[in-house]
């Protein structure tokens, strides 16, 4: 995306979002006509003077409105979480991801930056350091990453009419202005238990580095279009123990640490248990725990992204100790 006489014409669906505003934020910042796709309206984009197209991603009129006239498209919504119904999960990651394909095709959109997700490749087990190479599993135990791993298959298909693609894996994007993983932390701070032994090492990404992350990748895209195709984890590039990361989001806070802990085993009993009563009795809301989370809570998963280095010159410019100390800034004052 450069910043030519002419600027590109970006669309950023789910533009309102945590990832999706931080991103936009960076593109009006260069003087990019921006427009979103989301489900509603929201002030913060009024303010800046973003362009906004309401709908959902399985309707293709919309999807197709929205794509009129870009040049490049981020596709950051979908529909995360470890709970619910197949049908809503396929609906917006894989309808939806579908649709934006193939409007961006008929519109002549030149580059398309999709948000994945590393929980595509996560088998229960351990991943300590992987790359790019890992193999997506055999069977999944939640929705969300199954349809993501069925919309990035879609998304490195779709090599075709002048359409250049790239797609990333950010892992735990958190920061002022989260809206999912720090206020989940603290709204369960009392009834958290540590599952496992506390050694497990996990990545996660600072909100500014994963919407720098997005911005570097579409302008290598443009400068290297042989990258079309390619995907990338990104983090902090200094994995640390989750359940230090849960400490020190706790701490930023005001709250007390983590004291009670679990096995592994037991947790994963106990998600077996919930999801089958959830399941037989048609419960609302989820769980408190399920298989999968059990899994991420007590295994490693951290990755090398020496690849978002050399071909994006990704560098992570807010350490974790940064992030977390303007974290607990926004936090002291009310979010």
């Amino acid at each position: 995306m450069s910043n030519s006489q002419k600027p590109t014409r970006v669309l950023v669906t789910g533009g309102g979002g945590f990832l999706g505003s931080a991103i936009v934020k960076r593109l009006v910042q260069r003087g990019c006509p921006v427009r979103s796709l989301s489900r509603r309206r929201y002030s913060q984009l009024e303010a800046l003077g973003v362009e906004q197209v309401q709908g959902d991603l399985d309707d293709f009129s919309a999807v197709d409105q929205a794509c009129s006239g870009m040049d490049t498209v981020f596709h950051v919504a979908a529909k995360a979480g470890v709970w619910g119904p197949w049908s809503a999960y396929f609906r917006t990651n894989v309808t939806g991801t579908e649709n934006i394909v193939t409007a961006c095709v008929k519109h002549g959109v030149s580059c398309l930056i999709y948000t994945s997700s590393p929980s595509v490749v996560f088998n229960g087990k351990d991943m300590a350091g992987i790359d790019e190479t890992a193999p997506y599993p055999d069977t999944y135990h939640t929705h969300y990453p199954e349809t993501k791993a069925m919309a990035e298959k879609i998304i490195r298909h779709a090599q075709v009419d002048g359409l250049k693609t790239i797609i990333l894996r950010p892992h735990l994007i958190w920061g002022p202005g989260d809206n999912h993983l720090v206020p989940r932390i603290i709204a369960r701070a009392r009834r958290l238990v540590q599952v496992g032994n506390g050694q497990n090492l996990v990545d996660t990404i600072y909100i500014d580095n994963a919407a720098d992350a997005h911005i570097l990748a579409a302008d290598a895209l443009e400068a290297h279009p042989e990258l079309s195709g390619s995907l990338y984890f990104i983090s902090q590039g200094k994995p640390i123990r989750l359940w230090d990361m849960v400490n020190a989001i706790l701490k930023a806070a005001g709250l007390p640490p983590v004291k009670h802990t679990l096995s592994h085993r037991t947790a994963r009993m106990i998600g077996a248990i919930m999801e089958t009563v959830y399941r037989k009795f048609h419960l609302p809301g989820e769980p408190l725990m399920t298989r999968f989370v059990a899994d991420e809570l007590a295994t490693s998963h951290w990755f090398d992204i020496s690849a978002a280095k050399k071909d994006l010159a990704y560098e992570p410019a807010v350490s974790t100790r940064e992030g977390l100390d303007r974290l607990a800034v926004w936090l002291k004052n009310g979010r």
